[in-house]
């Protein structure tokens, strides 16, 4: 049980989720040319899940001084899971990752695509071991990974199949891929932000240089509030020029996306206690998982749009 609460299985089903969604609800309905089959999907997913629940571990074993900080009562690592034995979890499943993404790329056909897992994996390590307490710059890294595992489908799943009866609508579902990973990397960026605003104490003990560390917990509070106002112009802006004739998509937009942000928004105005910070961390998850599952109306839109092009 402490194993499987140190890859943090929930934020893993999370991603399973994330990438099935965008392969069933968006690629596979648009009727294009996709690289992946069933197994080497699953082969993909296997390789995404593996290395992130490895880049998990080796972040706990690199934070368990901080973690007896900021959460004594739930350090894993050198409590309830020996550092060597995490350690030799974090090579399994990295490995088990690795060897699963050079399958995916002998499969579509393209071998050297492999080194993407491994650049991958390494910069994980780097961040948990380098970066993490790097102003900015480790809040980056990471929702940049987040995003990665939206552009990896892109990578493994469109480009393969790219052909010239299908350029437009192959296109169309790039940018929407796309569009979708830079809302995942601005969403949990302000998740990081507000994720160092709750462990500030820990991370001072440490000597890590965060955002809030930096600049102090207040004025923190007040970045990730204002990208909370910039993120809620964006997606009420881009729901009345873009969505305004689809009603069951922009209901959904204002009401699910929009309408949380908001309550964010609210509750990050006036936060102080810990308590605060750990429940604006969740909302942002939700909203981050609420802004995915609306893949499930684009396939209509673009093959509305596809249709129009021709």
């Amino acid at each position: 049980m402490s194993i499987l609460k140190l890859l943090r299985p929930i934020n893993l089903l999370l991603l399973i989720l994330v990438q099935c969604v965008v392969k069933l609800a968006l690629l596979e309905p648009l009727n294009i040319t996709l690289g992946l089959n069933t197994y080497s999907f699953i082969a993909l997913v296997i390789a995404t899940v593996c290395i992130a629940a490895g880049g998990n571990v080796i972040n706990d074993i690199n934070d368990i001084e901080i973690d007896k900080v900021n959460k004594p009562k739930k350090v894993i690592v050198g409590q309830k899971v020996s550092e060597k034995t995490a350690n030799y979890l974090y090579i399994a499943l990295t490995f088990i990752g690795v060897c699963a993404g050079f399958y995916v790329a002998n499969a579509i056909g393209k071998p050297s695509f492999a080194i993407i897992f491994i650049i991958i994996s390494a910069l994980l390590n780097f961040y948990a071991t380098q970066l993490k307490g790097k102003l900015v710059f480790g809040n980056v890294l990471v929702s940049f990974l987040v995003a990665s595992s939206l552009i990896i489908l892109i990578i493994f799943d469109v480009f393969p199949g790219l052909n010239e009866q299908e350029r437009d609508t192959q296109l169309l579902a790039t940018k929407t891929i796309l569009l979708y990973a830079g809302f995942a990397f601005y969403i949990n960026l302000m998740r990081e932000i507000v994720k160092d605003i709750q462990d500030v104490n820990g991370d001072q003990k440490g000597d890590k240089n965060t955002l809030a560390v930096a600049i102090g917990r207040k004025r923190a509070r007040n970045v990730a509030f204002v990208m909370g106002i910039i993120a809620i112009v964006v997606i009420l802006g881009f729901t009345y020029f873009y969505l305004y004739q689809y009603r069951t998509v922009a209901f959904y937009f204002v009401f699910l996306i929009g309408g949380p942000l908001l309550v964010f928004c609210i509750r990050a105005f006036s936060a102080k206690r810990e308590k605060d910070f750990k429940i604006l961390s969740l909302l942002l998850k939700l909203i981050m998982l609420a802004g995915i599952c609306s893949l499930i109306f684009y396939a209509e839109i673009l093959n509305y749009e596809s249709i129009t092009l021709q």
